[in-house]
């Protein structure tokens, strides 16, 4: 072999590694969105234990959040299990969507907290 075919063999391995798009998502959706909701709960409780005598935004956004993170769940579980490819591709896709809708309210908990606005 010469020196251009295993320049060309590591770009391509490269490429191949670093920028493969995963042909199903749903999986990782699926473990990633139960593991968030485990998190939502957390910050949930250590609210309510935390005795707050009303909502807050806090609160409200990672209530949305959990319901994203659920629906995620059940989409991607869903899309694994259909035999029709097209099926399954659309519910991964609003799968996915819904999942970046709750780590959208995630952010939004998070910058909250960091900054002790609105608690």
């Amino acid at each position: 072999m010469n020196n251009n075919s295993i320049e060309t063999n590591r770009l391509i391995l490269f490429l191949n590694t670093e920028f493969m798009i995963p042909e199903n998502k749903s999986p990782h959706i699926l473990n990633t969105s139960a593991n968030l909701l485990g998190f939502c709960l957390i910050i949930i409780t250590s609210i309510k234990v935390s005795r707050f005598g009303s909502a807050t935004i806090i609160d409200n956004v990672t209530g949305i959040a959990v319901i994203c993170l659920m629906l995620s769940c059940v989409l991607s579980f869903l899309s694994m299990k259909f035999k029709s490819r097209p099926k399954a591709e659309r519910l991964e896709y609003i799968a996915d969507i819904v999942f970046l809708s709750a780590l959208l309210c995630l952010s939004a908990t998070i910058i909250l907290v960091s900054f002790n606005l609105f608690v």
